[in-house]
């Protein structure tokens, strides 16, 4: 049987009935007689075969005589029949890859690739349908070079106590609420590193053996390590910061409100002159308040360019505000403590009445602290509605707040600082006695800073565990700070505004006189760069240079 689709067996099937009827034509005769006969062949190709000869169809090829000339084989005429048949439908081929363990087919192990007709039909090619394999093997595994020097990477050691010598190309997590001092490695060699990250809240120190420095091209950090004079010398009383600390609000006592939006580099002078006593400002620096000793509430929420006179006469000492500028809190000397959910519209009287000189408040305006002069503590959970005294009766003079509440700060004159990280259920003194008069927090009460009337600034990144003396001994009324610690601003009484910002620092001093210190979350990485120096790769946050 032929396919119908092969052309050439198709072609050799004409051939072949042609063939057949070659010799079928008469001879003819050479004595004098006419030659005469009929050699016609024809040919034709009938399609439709039948089913017994084609099952599956074709075509049928007749070959015969045109015995009657009429260029037609008719059935009579057809002596030999050929049929060129359709082949039977054919199945499914398939492949299967599988994984070939090692041995005989494959010392390596490799695949095993299966072909074979799918029978039955299921998509699957079942060990029964298989009629070849194949390998495809792995070959040999080969040789390992030669293991390389071991490069400078860092194995890291939590340090859960205070202190800690530390090892070449190791990294320590700082991971105390005090600070923890990490010696350099004394002997370490060139190429070696150390890391230190803050883990704990009371931040890092690196400390430094006889002889070595540490050279800090470009690291920006000491906060309030340096100091400009700004404006003119004036009885500035108070001074609040937005969070940036771009925007920020003095107020001079006898005498007007003033307002800077480029970090106090310039001021303009607002409103009237009054016996101003203290000023509070929203995160954003739109809305400030101000109290008057002996007279009213002023608000504004223009940034200051118009003020809103509120409630009544009074000895207002102390005024706070929330991060959104809606909840207030102002405290009266020998008075009561009043707040205000309306920003300023209208006050509510609270507690009793005490001798109240300073007030803060979370950002939220829900948990409160305020100090009474030569009486104690009071915190609020419930935005004023309720206090509870805390702590010890001292002369308590000024006291700030984290973002959330949770990390206090107060100073009491000629005493100490005091800090508290548990919303003022506790506190833990710090420092040394001093004539302190103010005082101010980052948001998160990690960097403090505080000044001291007749002596010096001080700030700290550990969240008062530690204290660093900066600028010089001056009459310093008030400071605050932005959100992030790292602008300050402070002010002295008959002198000027002053303004801080991080610094770039270019080595720490010499032997063990000289460290730098981190913060929680603050972070550095060192290397060893020969002649007892290392040298800062790389680092996280505002760091403190010494």
């Amino acid at each position: 049987m032929f396919k119908r689709n092969n052309a050439v067996a198709f072609r050799l099937m004409v051939f072949m009935a042609a063939a057949l009827v070659a010799g079928c034509g008469g001879g003819g005769s050479s004595a004098g007689g006419t030659a005469s006969g009929n050699n016609s062949v024809a040919t034709a190709v009938r399609s439709a075969a039948p089913p017994s000869a084609c099952p599956d169809g074709g075509i049928s090829i007749d070959a015969g005589i045109d015995s009657n000339g009429n260029s037609v084989l008719d059935t009579s005429e057809v002596t030999s029949t050929q049929y060129v048949c359709n082949g039977a439908s054919g199945t499914n081929g398939l492949v299967s890859v599988t994984a070939e363990a090692a041995g005989a087919n494959c010392a390596n192990g490799g695949e095993k690739v299966s072909v074979g007709a799918d029978a039955n039909g299921d998509g699957i090619l079942d060990s029964a349908e298989i009629t070849s394999s194949d390998y495809v093997c792995n070959g040999a595994t080969g040789t390992t070079g030669a293991t390389g020097p071991a490069g400078p990477g860092v194995t890291w050691v939590n340090v859960s106590g205070t202190t800690q010598q530390a090892a070449s190309n190791t990294g320590y997590m700082a991971n105390n609420a005090a600070q923890v001092t990490i010696t350099l490695p004394a002997s370490p060699s060139v190429g070696d590193v150390v890391q230190v990250s803050g883990v704990g809240s009371g931040g890092w120190k690196i400390a430094q053996n006889a002889g070595q420095s540490i050279v800090t091209k470009d690291v920006i950090g000491n906060i309030g390590a340096l100091w400009t004079a700004r404006d003119s010398a004036r009885v500035w009383w108070s001074v609040a910061s937005s969070s940036d600390g771009t925007k920020l609000v003095a107020v001079v006592q006898v005498g007007q409100i003033y307002t800077s939006t480029d970090s106090g580099v310039s001021w303009t002078a607002r409103d009237s002159a009054r016996n101003w006593l203290s000023v509070a400002s929203s995160a954003d620096g739109a809305k400030l308040v101000a109290v008057e000793g002996g007279g009213l509430i002023y608000t504004s929420i223009d940034s200051g360019v118009s003020w809103t006179a509120r409630d009544s006469v009074r000895w207002w000492y102390s005024v706070a505000s929330s991060s959104d500028g809606t909840k207030l809190v102002a405290v009266v000397n020998n008075g009561q403590i009043y707040t205000s959910t309306n920003s300023g519209v209208s006050w509510t009287a609270r507690d009793s009445v005490r001798g109240w000189y300073s007030v803060a408040s979370s950002s939220d305006g829900t948990k409160m602290v305020a100090v009474e002069w030569g009486g104690q503590i009071y915190t609020s959970t419930n935005s004023g509605v309720s206090w509870t005294a805390r702590d010890s009766a001292r002369n308590w003079i000024s006291v700030a707040s984290s973002s959330d509440g949770t990390k206090l700060v107060a100073v009491a004159s000629g005493g100490q600082i005091y800090t508290s990280t548990d919303s003022g259920a506790t506190w833990t003194v710090r420092d040394s006695v001093r004539w302190w008069y103010s005082v101010a927090s980052s948001a998160d009460g990690s960097k403090l800073v505080a000044v001291e009337d007749g002596g010096q600034i001080y700030t700290s990144i550990d969240s008062g565990v530690t204290w660093i003396a900066r600028d010089s001994a001056r009459w310093w009324r008030s400071v605050a700070s932005s959100a992030d610690g790292t602008k300050l601003v402070a002010m002295v009484g008959g002198g000027q505004i002053y303004t801080s910002e991080p610094t770039a620092i270019q080595s720490t001093t010499a032997k063990t006189a000289g460290s730098i210190s981190g913060a929680q979350y603050d972070a550095i990485e060192l290397q060893f760069i020969g002649n007892s120096t290392f040298m800062v790769l790389s680092y996280a946050g505002y760091l403190t240079v010494q």
